[in-house]
């Protein structure tokens, strides 16, 4: 029996998973309160433990890989061109690769920029700027700027190539680790993001696992093959396309609600599905992540609660507005308060639809009429997700949910305003033993495995309440 060990370096907790390759199922699930801000080894050594005990002893794992979000996650820093071009590709490259973005820029960095860009405290830095062959002026005068500043975090340069050596220098003479990639718009409204994110992947592993302190556990591991959102994504390309003989659920969308953010990761082209419609702006990623930093459970319950309309949140919880406000405002103040009754479970449900609902919103395409000199013409900005096959729920919030079908709901088309591009009849999932992470560090070494596991891992709660 031949066993892999796949774990997660949270920021709460230290989540393992031991997976049997033979039968591409679970064999056993332990975690416990992850100590990077400490010494690694206590909670990763407490998760064993258990794991052990779980299996009657540990196996010897042909395996071990990581991946890791502990430790504020991988924060990274964009500088582009255009906002709305090269620094937007810069933007897709970076939550593609895992990253939290903390900072956006664009256009010539000024030196109240590069002062803000310093307090953001970056991991790494991707600069951008430029179709090949085309402008070169704002990505030199920028590199030149922050070969200046006090960054000691790495960079990863994917802009115009003419300035690529150039770039390269000056970094290297002012002490800078760079390390280059393909153009991330290599030609206007061409999006080319993949090079740029196989590049963060690799600093992610050389440098940064090593500046959060885990390499302390390396003994423990293999390696820490990159950034937890970035595993989730992989894991759903996997789930989409399926491997070899095995086809995929093809289109998906996977959402996963948050303590602090809400993720949504989406498999497909996403080209407009209705007839008359063109196309508008910089094309989206095939594998798209977003990440809605004031969508969070528990940090961000009050602004969940505004976005959503506290009224809105409690006739879905069945409870008072006054009895509603007095719970979210509980929740800011307590974070790490786990549901302890009814009315707290009919809040954060209520809270989760919220935010699945307003991060699916955002992540989605919108359409809208403009008037031009030939008539009105329909445009579409974004992504069109109405045709995706499935909405898969993953994370400790969605699957801890009493009804976790009512939380993957507010995903679908119901009651938008008939603009947006979500979902319109998709099928729902539930990722019941979080594994579409451990399937994303699986997939390059065993991928026949990957989408076993992640494929026994599902739940169709279409069925459940069909049967129920």
């Amino acid at each position: 029996m031949s066993h892999a060990l796949l774990i997660d370096f949270g920021s709460t907790f230290t989540k393992l998973r031991a997976v049997d390759l033979g039968s591409c199922r679970i064999a056993a699930a332990a975690q416990a309160p992850s100590t990077v801000t400490s010494d690694v080894n206590l909670g990763l050594d407490e998760a064993l433990s258990r794991l052990g005990e779980e299996l009657g002893g540990l196996p010897r794992f042909r395996y071990r890989l990581a991946s890791s979000s502990a430790a504020g996650g991988l924060r990274m820093v964009t500088v582009g061109l255009v906002r709305e071009l090269t620094a937007e590709a810069a933007r897709q490259a970076a939550l593609g690769a895992g990253a939290r973005l903390v900072g956006s820029f664009a256009y010539r960095l000024t030196s109240t920029d590069v002062h803000r860009l310093e307090e953001c405290q970056p991991d790494l830095l991707l600069l951008c700027g430029g179709t090949d062959g085309g402008n070169s002026d704002v990505i030199v005068h920028n590199a030149r700027v922050l070969a200046g500043s006090g960054l000691a975090c790495p960079f990863v340069v994917a802009g115009n190539r003419d300035a690529s050596d150039e770039i390269a220098a000056m970094l290297a003479g002012a002490g800078k680790t760079a390390v280059a990639a393909d153009n991330v718009m290599p030609e206007l409204n061409v999006l080319s993001i993949e090079p740029a994110r196989k590049a963060i992947r690799e600093l992610f592993m050389a440098r940064i696992v090593t500046a959060k302190g885990i390499d302390r556990a390396q003994a423990k591991f293999d390696r820490v093959l990159m950034p937890t959102p970035a595993a989730v994504l992989e894991g759903a390309r996997l789930l989409a396309e399926g491997v070899g003989s095995e086809p995929g659920m093809g289109d998906l969308m996977v959402v996963d609600p948050g303590g602090a953010t809400t993720d949504v990761h989406s498999i497909g082209k996403g080209a407009p599905a209705q007839p008359g419609v063109l196309l508008y702006g910089l094309p989206e990623p095939y594998a798209k992540r977003t990440v809605e930093g004031d969508l969070g459970m528990r940090y961000n319950a009050q602004a969940i609660a505004e976005v959503a309309s506290l009224e809105v949140i409690a006739r879905d919880a069945g409870l008072g507005v006054e009895r509603t406000r007095e719970m979210v405002s509980r929740l800011v103040r307590e974070v790490g308060r786990l549901p302890r009754d009814d009315d707290d479970r009919a809040i954060d449900r209520a809270l989760a639809s919220a935010a699945v609902r307003v991060a699916v919103a955002r992540h989605a395409g919108r359409i809208e009429t403009v008037y031009t000199a030939q008539g009105p013409m329909r445009v579409q900005h974004g992504k069109d997700l109405t045709q995706l096959k499935a909405v898969i729920g993953t994370g400790g919030v969605v699957v801890s949910a009493a009804e976790p079908r009512r939380v993957l709901a507010a995903a679908l088309a119901e009651g938008s305003d008939g603009f947006s591009l979500v979902p319109r009849a998709a099928g729902l999932w539930l990722d019941h033993d979080y594994l579409l992470y451990a399937a994303g560090l699986l997939v390059e070494l065993e991928p026949a495995a990957a989408f076993g596991l992640v494929r026994s891992s599902l739940t169709n709660l279409d069925e459940e309440t069909t049967h129920g």
